[in-house]
């Protein structure tokens, strides 16, 4: 390096709002760092600029407590001394939907510009691995770099750098690229982002401290600039940093040591970095290291948080938000406020330390709340928006049927068409207080034979439950509340072809003639069959699955797997010499619990024991901070009962079949796992990452020594080759591991067990063991050639979303009783629909999808009712260039390889 050397000293302070202490404790610091922050930047003008971390929520939490600082903190962002910045929190990319991880910059971008002190940087300090998509979607949003603390270079325990021939880049700067080709200048805190805490003013302390951080940052750095991050998690400020830095500049006048930002810092580089830099393609997820300190385990940790996650992305990603979309179609106002509270209410548990489940207990109790309140928001979102969009759909067809016709509307969501069971709970009687209740007859009104017709006249077989009377209540706008009695009954039938991104209508209506119903899914003792599956319930309860379009077989299918878990909430880690139990060779009770003609499900019972836990010596290398690799405790031998109860289900035209298990877990220190062997001849697999379905080698990189070679998935893990595979769906189950046992055998983690959170010292977590009652649900569907798996991926993100059901009555309407708000004319089955949403800036409709292949595809889409113009859109809802033909009024778009693709129609 000829150029004179810079040492940019940015000074910062890695907040995690809750980790080893409850938010509330973590929050009384952050108060007391921001009154010294600020009283540092009002009285020593010296100290030139601070970081605040990249996430913008830390303004929101001091402002709770101190609202008299706002114009302070104003004046700072304007001269340019408090940075702020993209995010609104730090989130776990890899635990947290697209979506999610885009209304996260969204409102970031939002708040900063607000305030007007926006810091483009791509700041992912502690993310426990990075998505292949980032450079894509930072690049959309107008940011050139990304600066990250792990998945590129080896890294050992704690975050130790080690020394390797096979770095995936030499230098801790790189171009990293995304499976589109976008790409951003990536920058590794190489030696953490702690590497200038603490700076000494002492000459005499200031020369060794310089003299090994100097060496240790020019040992990684491509160019002359060079980065030195003053701080550290919760670090409080060094208010005497400006005479350390004097010190530093005497002791070494031919380096300029500069109190910087990453805007300067960036800036520089980017004129400084040489031509061969290194490029790191798609996700950085520390593979070439010894896999001991990847922390990939937290995928499973408290799995009940990401379960409840997984609940509330999907209520409001791909049901609040469309549903209000179809509503303010038809002219209703949408509610950008409550809509962005519900969002941050959920934001605020996606923190790595947070929706990875690795903080104390009082954490994660906080955090179900937090869960709770975003999915009330989002439940009366949409509760609005479906009593809205119910009054405008025309159902008078149903007049022919008699006045006590009940008619309904399916609402599809997702973005291809849908066809399934549906359940609906109908008031076929009510009698309000005001008017007076008569309960006995209410009781005893008849529902009489009834079946579900459509507005075609096509009739469908109905299984119904009558609910009895019930108390309700209505809320009008304009009156006081009507409490009510009614008559209610559950009514499940299969629908079908109800369009993407619209609605169908139904009625429960009175039928007397004959039925058939002897048509049946059951075709033997303990198997069920349609058109694409054959199913057969073994002895033990596993299944033997045939896909019936080209013969193959699958055996052994759901078997579980038990084993010790010494670890903790960041790592799994068995047992020395320990042999997994599995359920193999335990003979499982099997009955029919329902069969219809369109639904069969069976009851598989398997009567368990597991070892009750750890022996003691778990607990004093837990006190002792004995690193988990390095620890010796077994399991006793001692058993619990561990009784698991599987739902295996079949619908008649499904290409999957629906597993859920539930079970109540009494036994600590351990990992439950269900096992899907494939037998599928293939060196790689495919999973759900975010906006991506990452292929990964089946095998690790040659420096991986951990056994387990656990990894993320967000909807579904694949193992196929070109003419045979299996897609193995999951609902909150973000952790699965491909065996390396000859059989390509996928595992899906369904509970892990462990009771202290690990890392820098000794904090139990007694929670964490995920005592009680646990249910979980997945999917598996075979495939066949390459537009079948497509087909199945598609499935598996479908199969995330419930239906949504409105009672209505008869009445006229502008909205057809079959009808598609935002209809596609040639969809894709390479194209994964991801959002449908207002644009709060402009009002505009705004339409999001990502291609999943390498293939360049094209999709013409309608313009909806009202709107008369599309453009091409980015994920921060710019519009970049118009698209329709306005005779035609469709728009018609390109979507390249692996591209998220939005779409935005203006009126």
């Amino acid at each position: 390096m000829g150029e004179r050397k810079k040492i940019h000293i940015i000074s910062h302070t890695h907040w995690d709002r809750e980790w080893y202490l409850p938010y509330e404790k973590h929050h009384y610091l952050l108060i007391k760092l921001m009154d010294t922050l600020l009283d540092t930047l009002e009285h020593n003008p010296d100290y030139h600029s601070f970081h605040l971390d990249g996430q913008t929520i830390i303004l929101d939490d001091y402002l709770q407590v101190r609202p008299e600082k706002r114009t302070i903190i104003q004046r700072f962002i304007d001269e340019g001394r408090l940075h702020i910045g993209p995010w609104y929190i730090l989130q776990d990319e890899f635990l947290t939907s697209g979506e999610a991880n885009i209304r996260n910059l969204q409102y970031g971008l939002k708040d900063a510009k607000e305030w007007g002190g926006l810091t483009k940087v791509g700041y992912f300090p502690d993310s426990f691995g990075n998505i292949g998509q980032a450079p894509q979607l930072l690049s959309q949003a107008g940011i050139n770099n990304a600066v990250f603390g792990r998945g590129v270079k080896p890294t050992g325990f704690n975050n130790k750098v080690v020394d390797s021939d096979t770095f995936e880049s030499p230098y801790s700067e790189m171009i990293w690229r995304s499976p589109d080709g976008s790409a951003v200048l990536g920058v590794l805190f190489a030696n953490w982002y702690c590497n200038g805490n603490e700076v000494p003013v002492n000459e005499k302390e200031a020369a060794p401290y310089w003299e090994e951080r100097i060496a240790a940052m020019e040992k990684y750095a491509a160019t002359s600039e060079l980065l030195m991050m003053n701080g550290c998690d919760h670090q409080p400020i060094q208010t005497d940093l400006p005479e350390a830095i004097e010190t530093a500049q005497k002791l070494y006048p031919d380096i300029e040591f500069l109190h910087s930002s990453f805007d300067d810092y960036i800036n520089r580089l980017g004129t400084s970095v040489p031509e061969n830099l290194k490029t790191v393609d798609g996700e950085l997820r520390s593979q070439q290291t010894d896999g001991w300190g990847t922390l990939v385990n937290t995928a499973s940790s408290r799995l009940y948080l990401k379960q409840m996650n997984r609940k509330n992305e999907v209520l409001l990603e791909k049901v609040a938000e469309p549903l209000a979309t179809f509503a303010s179609i038809l002219g209703a106002n949408y509610n950008h406020g409550l809509i962005e509270y519900a969002w941050k209410t959920l934001m605020q548990n996606h923190p790595h330390d947070s929706i990875c489940g690795c903080s104390v207990d009082e954490v994660h109790q906080e955090m179900v709340t937090r869960f709770e309140k975003s999915k009330h928001i989002g439940e009366m979102l949409v509760e609005e928006s479906l009593d809205y969009i119910k009054d405008y759909v025309d159902t008078s067809v149903f007049q022919q049927q008699g006045t006590d016709a009940l008619p309904f509307i399916v609402y599809n969501t997702t973005g291809q068409n849908r066809t399934g069971t549906v359940s609906v709970t109908l008031d076929v009687k009510r009698e309000y207080f005001s008017e007076g209740v008569n309960k006995e007859k209410l009781k005893s009104f008849a529902l009489g034979d009834r079946i579900v017709v459509d507005a075609d006249g096509n009739k469908y077989e109905c299984v119904v439950e009558d609910l009895g009377i019930n108390f309700a209540y209505d809320l009008p706008e304009t009156k006081f509340r009507q409490p009510y009695m009614v008559r209610r009954a559950r009514v499940t039938f299969y629908a079908e072809k109800v369009p993407a991104l619209g609605l169908k209508t139904f009625a429960f209506v009175k039928d007397e003639s004959d039925w058939d119903t002897n048509r049946s899914l059951v075709t033997g003792e303990h198997e069920i069959e349609n058109e694409y599956l054959h199913i057969l319930i073994n002895r033990n309860g596993s299944l033997t699955l045939t896909d019936k379009v080209n013969s193959r077989v699958y055996q052994d299918l759901c078997v579980y797997e038990d084993t010790g878990d010494i670890g903790n909430e960041y790592m799994y880690k068995q047992p020395a010499n320990e042999e997994a139990l599995t359920t193999a060779d335990v003979e499982a009770t099997v009955r029919c619990v329902m069969d219809t003609s369109f639904k069969a499900v069976y009851e598989i019972i398997h009567e368990w024991e597991v070892p009750a836990g750890a022996n003691d010596l778990l607990e004093t290398e837990q006190k002792e901070v004995v690193e988990f690799p390095k620890r010796k405790a077994v399991r006793v031998e001692r058993k619990v009962p561990l009784t698991i109860k599987t739902y295996v289900t079949l619908e008649k035209d499904s290409a999957g079949v629906d597993i859920k298990t539930t079970f109540n877990n009494q036994a600590k220190d351990h990992r439950l796992r269900a096992l899907f062997p494939t037998d599928v001849e293939t060196n790689t697999h495919a999973a759900d990452s975010v906006f991506e379905v990452a292929e990964r080698n089946n095998e690790p990189a040659a420096e991986w020594t951990n056994p387990d070679n656990s990894q993320h998935q967000q909807a579904f893990v694949n193992v196929s080759n070109d003419i045979e595979g299996l897609t193995v769906a999951n609902y909150g189950l973000y952790e699965y591991e491909v065996l390396r046992d000859s059989r390509q055998t996928i595992a899906l983690t369904l509970l892990r067990s462990v009771g202290e959170l690990g890392d820098w010292g000794h904090f139990p977590t007694p929670e964490a063991q995920c005592l009680g009652e646990n249910t979980v649900a997945f999917r598996i569907t075979p495939h066949q050639g390459e537009a079948s798996k497509l087909a199945s991926y598609q499935d598996a993100y479908q199969c995330q979303v419930p239906w949504s059901v409105s009672q209505t009555g008869i009445q006229g309407g502008i909205v057809p009783p079959a009808y598609a708000f935002l209809s596609l004319e040639n969809s894709t089955v390479s194209l994964a629909f991801s959002s449908l949403k207002l644009s709060e800036t402009t009002g505009d409709i705004i339409a999001r999808w990502f291609n999943m292949t390498e293939n360049e595809t094209t999709v013409a889409v309608e313009i909806p009712k009202g709107y008369y113009a599309a453009y091409e859109s980015n994920i921060v809802e710019e519009k970049i260039n118009k698209l329709n033909d306005a005779e035609r009024h469709h728009a018609k778009v390109s979507v390249n390889k692996y591209e998220i693709k939005t779409i935005g129609f203006e009126k």
